[in-house]
C-alpha cells in the first residue's frame, strides 16, 4: 500500500473517530439540555377524575371540526385505572343530543407554557371514525382567534390508519388542510396499540418532532408560508375525538368503547 493511500486511510479513521466522538457529545448534551418541569403519572385509585390542578375538562361538542362526540367532565369518559394510566373513553350514547360521549382535558389557565419538550406515553385505539390526539394551543385563542393563537400537533392519528401518526403545524396563512406537516409510518410494522412516546422539543427557531426518540419532522420560522406565531404561551390538550371533517363517522365495525391510555405527561423547559 503506497503512503498517499496510507495517509488517507489514516484521515479517513481520523475523521470517523471525530464524528462519532462528536455525535456522543451531542447526544450527551441533548440529554442535559431538558429539565422537568411539569408532569402527571396518574397515579391513583381507580375511577377517580384527572388532578384538577393540572387538567380542566373542555366541555362540548363539534369545536370547528363537526366532531360527533359530546365531550364531557365525567369519569366514565376520563379517569384514571388504578394502574397508573388515565383513559380517556369513547362510548356510543344518547347524550346532549349527540350519539357519542368521549373527553378532551386541557391545561388551559393552570400550565401555558413558552416552549420547551412536551412528551406524552400513549397507547392508542383503533377503528374507523376515532381522533386521538395530543396537541398544543395558543393561550390567547379566545382573544385573537384561530389560527391566529397558533397550534402545534404533537400526535394525531386516524383510527382507521394504526400504522400511521400525524405531525402538523397550524397558523395564518397554513391552518386546516394547509397546515404544514408530516405523515408518518411507524417503523417495522408498529402499531398505535402499542405504547409509544410522541414528543415535540419547540424553542425559539425550530419545532422537532421525535417519536420514540427518534426525530420524525420539524419546521423552522423560514418553513412556513405564514408568520411564527409559537412565541407566547401554549396550553396542552389530550382528546379521543369521534367522526369530523377528517376521520368521517364511525362504520357498522366500530367496536365501542375505546380508549386513549395516558401512561404519562411530562414538561421540560430548555437549560440555558
Amino acid at each position: 500500500m503506497n503512503r498517499r493511500k496510507t495517509r488517507s486511510l489514516k484521515l479517513l479513521e481520523l475523521m470517523i473517530i471525530t464524528a462519532a466522538a462528536t455525535a456522543i457529545s451531542s447526544i450527551a448534551m441533548a440529554e442535559c439540555d431538558w429539565s422537568i418541569i411539569w408532569h402527571d403519572e396518574f397515579d391513583g385509585p381507580a375511577g377517580q377524575l384527572p388532578d384538577p390542578t393540572r387538567w380542566a375538562f373542555d366541555i362540548g361538542t363539534n369545536w370547528g371540526n363537526n366532531q360527533l362526540e359530546y365531550d364531557t367532565d365525567r369519569a366514565v369518559n376520563a379517569s384514571l385505572d388504578g394502574e397508573g394510566h388515565l383513559l380517556i373513553t369513547a362510548r356510543e350514547e344518547q347524550y346532549q343530543g349527540c350519539q357519542y360521549t368521549s373527553a378532551r382535558i386541557v391545561t388551559r389557565d393552570l400550565f401555558e407554557p413558552t416552549g420547551g419538550r412536551f412528551e406524552a406515553r400513549l397507547q392508542l385505539p383503533t377503528g374507523q371514525g376515532f381522533w386521538p390526539a395530543f396537541w398544543l394551543l395558543g393561550a390567547d385563542v379566545y382573544d385573537i382567534g384561530w389560527p391566529q393563537c397558533g397550534e402545534i400537533d404533537i400526535m394525531e392519528n386516524l383510527g382507521q390508519q394504526p400504522h400511521l401518526i400525524y405531525t402538523t403545524v397550524h397558523g395564518p396563512g397554513y391552518s386546516g388542510g394547509g397546515g404544514v406537516g408530516l405523515s408518518w409510518e411507524l417503523p417495522q410494522g408498529g402499531l398505535v396499540t402499542d405504547f409509544h412516546i410522541y414528543a415535540v422539543e419547540w424553542t425559539a427557531v425550530s419545532i422537532i418532532w421525535l417519536v420514540d426518540g427518534i426525530e420524525v419532522f420539524s419546521v423552522t420560522p423560514g418553513d412556513l408560508p405564514g408568520d411564527w406565531v409559537f412565541d407566547h404561551p401554549f396550553y396542552l390538550i389530550l382528546n379521543l375525538a369521534v367522526g369530523g371533517n377528517w376521520p368521517g363517522p364511525p362504520n357498522q365495525d366500530t367496536i365501542f368503547p375505546q380508549s386513549v391510555v395516558v401512561d404519562w405527561v411530562r414538561v421540560y423547559e430548555e437549560i440555558r
